[in-house]
């Protein structure tokens, strides 16, 4: 809904990674979207109070990497749908793939996201695709999408595999300080396969993904990095091997960076014993011990921010023989209760940094800080509530997520963005 005239957010903590440390309970003032006053109790009979349990407000999250379908694939997302799933998850900004139809690959299918979602009190913020077509054959108009709206450049689903078409897209975008995001998989290795290639790949007698399909690209896109001085993002990283390379790169002065998803942290291939084409995902799940050093590689800074990489897909194309199963799964709005129940050892404001500051920094959005004067771009959740992930949650067009019915630990209210107020669940019983 949009705004009241005044809205009063009642005795919550600012979670603000700039103040580094929670803040005791406060009342925040909005007036006309902007923050109009913070003090330790406001009183104010002409504002809407909104008072919920535990509630803690930090800035408005970004997801760095998902897929609304729209334009082309309209019956498994489209912008509105996406919108809401995002706002359910807290999420007031998400990064979409150019995987589309047509690919968002000029200004018009730009033009096209940005009007259609322009109402929306979630943010668009378009990948450009690399390539046209996302063939990888010739580099799109790079320059010409930057100065409409891309805020960095992929492929999304379909990695670019020639190093020599990423030395140059490398090679473009360092003059305008852009940033390449590349989703780690040499096809040439995990084309036929359906599974992480070991033990559970074997025991299922389905054709394995090998983790040498992820550590090979890695490896040849930190070098084509050092060697163009220029900035590359590798999202959906899922193995130890390739994490130890993206350290030693960082602490060589490389400009790379990485995140990881939900699922990543919170399944392994041992869960596919029942052959559920909710678990198809690309890159695969993978073994026990990735899922560890993932989750040490957060505790120790290696991992930058998370990504959804939220790929609905319609009843036709995940009721079906794993085999024949579209990759993919929704993950807006459950995100936020896996990671914080996946990672315990890691401080909430971290996790925090990794959703706002740190996304923002990568893509060269402007900074934001919950003080008076300020535009309100807000995510309100309580960290310590435990609750059932249900299908009445579920803001999607598709519902295709391995996680409903598990407890999770971190409940999203809602966002305050672009003027409105998006409350879309009540505290779970």
């Amino acid at each position: 809904m949009y705004f009241p005239m005044r809205v009063l957010l009642s005795q919550v903590r600012i979670a603000d990674p700039h103040q580094h440390a929670l803040s005791a309970p406060c009342d925040i003032l909005i007036v006309n979207g902007y923050i109009d006053q913070i003090a330790d109790h406001i009183e104010d009979e002409t504002a809407e109070r909104i008072a919920l349990p535990n509630a803690h407000v930090s800035p408005g999250w970004v997801d760095l990497f998902a897929d609304f379908g729209d334009p082309g694939f309209e019956r498994k997302e489209d912008l509105i749908s996406g919108c809401a799933a995002a706002a359910a998850g807290g999420f007031t900004e998400v990064c979409l793939v150019p995987n589309t139809s047509p690919v968002v690959q000029s200004k018009a299918e730009l033009d096209y996201l940005l009007h259609k979602s322009k109402d929306q009190a979630v943010t668009i913020r378009p990948l450009g695709a690399i390539s046209k077509d996302l063939e990888g054959k010739s580099l799109a108009e790079l320059y010409d999408l930057h100065a409409h709206g891309a805020v960095a450049f992929s492929d999304g689903w379909q990695p670019v595999q020639s190093a020599g078409l990423l030395l140059k897209a490398l090679e473009y975008v360092r003059a305008f300080n852009g940033i390449i995001i590349q989703l780690p998989d040499d096809r040439s290795l995990s084309a036929y396969g359906l599974m992480h290639e070991g033990i559970h790949s074997v025991r299922l007698g389905m054709p394995g993904i090998p983790a040498i399909s992820e550590l090979i690209p890695v490896q040849r896109d930190v070098e084509l990095t050092r060697y163009t001085a220029s900035r590359l993002h590798f999202t959906g990283i899922s193995t130890r091997d390739a994490l130890e390379v993206i350290a030693a790169a960082k602490q060589q002065g490389v400009q790379v960076s990485c995140s990881v998803t939900p699922y990543h942290l919170a399944l392994t291939d041992a869960c596919l014993e029942n052959y559920d084409a909710c678990l198809k995902v690309i890159p695969p799940l993978r073994a026990e011990e990735d899922v560890k050093a993932l989750k040490q590689a957060i505790e120790q800074g290696i991992i930058d921010a998370f990504a959804t990489h939220h790929r609905p897909q319609d009843v036709e194309s995940k009721q079906v023989e794993f085999e024949y199963a579209a990759p993919g799964m929704i993950g807006l709005e459950s995100f936020f209760g896996i990671i914080n129940r996946e990672l315990p050892a890691v401080s909430l404001l971290q996790k925090i940094t990794m959703l706002t500051t740190k996304p923002r920094t990568l893509l060269g959005l402007s900074d934001i800080q919950i003080s008076v004067g300020k535009e309100a771009n807000l995510t309100i959740f309580d960290p310590d509530q435990e609750w059932i992930f249900e299908e009445k949650h579920i803001r999607s067009k598709s519902h295709h997520s391995p996680f409903i019915g598990q407890r999770l630990k971190g409940f999203v209210y809602g966002i305050v963005a672009k003027h409105q107020l998006i409350l879309p669940h009540v505290s779970p019983q």
